[in-house]
């Protein structure tokens, strides 16, 4: 292992300058337009420019902050119900037509619902973000809580243990790997919806940067706000991994 994870790590390092390489050779060779794919220096030295503008910064603020309300809705929302949920199995055999109804659902559908019902507010995209991220959230949660070990909830009512004490002490120390696991899907998930609200909603942040960049084929600036929006999904989805990692130290304890 000790020898191993430098290895990966330099080979993920390589393909990442390898497709890099191939890029810049598309773009200096005319494989493809420059006014259309623009060389990654170009595309770097918008990004510098737009945030030494002073642009980029408070849209990326906009967008960040857009996905992170979403999210920490979805996430709250998904863990009470899915635990509520998943202890309970006649509240599963109710629920689950309408589950199953929902989930399968594009959250970008029912943006034109939102819009009419809210408006081109703040709201409106809250709620489509948290909307569309809250099922890898809830399912884990469901998954992880209808799973507990039997012989568990048996010494749980030896015990005389109240539901909320069996939830806290048993119930989700069993279902956590579910619920971050789902938490890590669902923010990739708050990522995308926040960028389509801005794009169809007019909501200030990088989704409407993206789209008049390209309406005015400024194709350095538009692939600078796309080479931003995925460090942004890169460094979010890292932050969850290590948290994930400290979460479950335990388990690796035992």
């Amino acid at each position: 292992m000790t020898l191993r994870n430098p290895i990966v790590f330099i080979g993920s390092i390589a393909v990442v300058f390898a497709i890099l390489f191939l890029w810049w050779l598309a773009s200096v060779t005319g494989t493809v337009s420059r006014a259309f794919v623009p060389n990654p220096f170009d595309a770097w030295a918008a990004l510098v420019r737009g945030f030494s503008r002073g642009d980029l910064l408070p849209q990326t603020i906009g967008t960040v902050g857009r996905m992170l309300q979403g999210w920490l809705l979805a996430s709250l929302i998904g863990v009470v119900l899915g635990a509520a949920i998943g202890l309970s199995r006649t509240a599963r055999d109710y629920l689950q037509p309408t589950l199953e109804f929902l989930r399968p659902l594009p959250a970008s559908a029912i943006i034109p619902v939102a819009i009419a019902l809210m408006g081109l507010s703040p709201g409106m995209a809250l709620t489509v973000v948290a909307f569309g991220s809250l099922w890898p959230t809830l399912l884990g949660t469901i998954h992880g809580f209808a799973a507990v070990e039997p012989r568990l909830k048996e010494v749980a009512r030896c015990l005389q243990m109240s539901g909320p004490a069996f939830a806290w002490k048993i119930g989700l120390p069993n279902a956590m790997p579910d619920i971050l696991a789902g938490m890590r899907l669902s923010m990739t998930v708050a990522l995308i919806l926040a960028i389509i609200c801005e794009m169809l909603a007019s909501q200030a942040g990088l989704g409407t940067a993206i789209l008049l960049a390209a309406r005015a084929f400024q194709s350095s600036e538009l692939f600078a706000g796309i080479a931003l929006l995925g460090a942004i999904g890169l460094v979010s989805n890292l932050a969850l991994r290590a948290v994930e990692i400290r979460a479950l130290a335990w388990q690796n304890s035992h």
